[in-house]
């Protein structure tokens, strides 16, 4: 079996996806998702013009000499274009390599571990009422656990509180919105926030919270210690990880736990937070960090130190890369949670799927490789639209972290 072609599909459902579809000669096809939310052309670029013709002829079963050959040929290695572009090509081996197998990923991965993949679903309102109102919605959809963000008093707009609750896409403008923050007015809020959640759904719930990268470590430490009284499942990125040694000192003052890692692209983002235990969960994803054969490295790693799986699932992942995800989620030992924001009818139209929800828990699917795929008649009637996430600005304004 050879590669015979490499399309790279653009689309817009509702917001950009970047798909690459592997063809082989004897008709099976996989998919890939390389979305990266807001430099999308960069990675179809990438792909159409860098990776794509390096594939024609190549043997699809080959999927770690692939990925080596694409990782170490490149010379420019690593960064989130390059990483997104090797994963699509790794995730789309994997697919055909399931239906030449007639196996579902996940068997090709060990099998199950766990019945089902706990998610997490986005509570978010611009006041604490709103808040409870929308936990009490995901409980009824039969969440297990919940993300809690709430706008903050004196502030017109926060990331993370959005007007769609089910379907939130940050990345809402041709060119980047601006937004005012201030980390004093946060930080006396969020502790109010969340003994009023606790206070309403009790002391088992699993509450999670995102920073969003907006603090100094010592600023992250009085948050985490302050939290501590409300047992968070974890507090999600505090601070930007460019500088790993901060979170040293973020350990040293709260027992709050940690997740990090959206962001990160491969192994070696990660491998010091991980060797040192100063996450209690790694939240790199299939699509930004190299694929499926590149993220179970990390979460092996992860599982040697105490670090279990938390991955990214934002809208700006398609339901490639979620079923993806699910395969690997099901099958590692070391599985934290994953999170779960629903995409659109528009985006699951192109995207048809065998993953499903039930009862707190994803399930993927059981037909032979991925079970998802791109229908590019319908991917063709939704054009791409250039959209850029927001900046924040301090109140001087100042250019400041999300």
């Amino acid at each position: 079996m050879k590669i015979v072609d490499a399309r790279v599909i653009v689309t817009c459902p509702g917001r950009n996806f970047v798909t690459l579809k592997i063809v082989t000669d004897e008709g099976v096809t996989g998919v890939g998702d390389a979305t990266l939310n807001g430099r999308e052309l960069a990675v179809a670029s990438y792909l159409r013009d860098h990776v794509a013709p390096l594939l024609i002829g190549r043997d699809p079963a080959r999927i770690e000499d692939t990925w080596q050959y694409l990782y170490q040929g490149a010379y420019w290695r690593r960064g989130p274009v390059t990483m997104s572009a090797i994963a699509a090509v790794d995730t789309a081996l994997w697919d055909i390599k399931g239906k030449v197998a007639g196996l579902p990923v996940y068997q090709l991965l060990g099998g199950r571990s766990r019945e089902g993949v706990t998610v997490y679903g986005h509570a978010n309102g611009e006041s604490v009422e709103e808040v409870l109102v929308e936990v009490a919605r995901y409980l009824d959809l039969g969440y297990r656990a919940v993300r809690v963000q709430c706008g903050v008093p004196g502030l017109p707009k926060t990331y993370g509180v959005s007007a769609d609750k089910l379907f939130y896409e940050p990345a809402d403008a041709t060119l980047p919105s601006e937004a005012t923050w201030s980390t004093a007015r946060y930080l006396t809020h969020v502790p109010t926030v969340f003994a009023r959640v606790r206070d309403e759904f009790g002391p088992t719930l699993r509450l999670l919270h995102d920073v969003h990268h907006r603090l100094t470590p010592i600023e992250a430490a009085r948050l985490g210690r302050s939290l501590e009284p409300y047992a968070l499942t974890w507090m999600e990125d505090p601070v930007p990880a460019d500088l790993q040694e901060g979170f040293r000192l973020i350990r040293q003052h709260t027992t709050t736990p940690i997740a990090v890692g959206e962001v990160f692209n491969s192994i070696h983002d990660a491998a010091q937070l991980i060797r040192e235990q100063l996450i209690d969960y790694v939240r790199a994803t299939v699509v930004h960090a190299g694929g499926i054969t590149h993220l179970r490295r990390i979460f092996d790693l992860a599982a040697l130190h105490h670090v279990r799986s938390g991955s990214h699932g934002a809208t700006d992942l398609s339901p490639v890369c979620m079923a993806a995800a699910l395969h690997l989620d099901i099958s590692i030992p070391n599985f934290g949670l994953q999170e779960y924001m629903r995409h659109t009818a528009e985006t699951d139209e192109v995207f048809p799927h065998g993953y499903h929800y039930a009862d707190g828990y994803l399930h993927p699917a059981e037909t032979p490789g991925l079970g998802v795929d791109i229908d590019e008649e319908a991917a063709a009637r939704y054009p791409y639209a250039p959209a850029y996430l927001p900046v924040n600005r301090l109140e001087d304004g100042t250019v400041h972290p999300w």
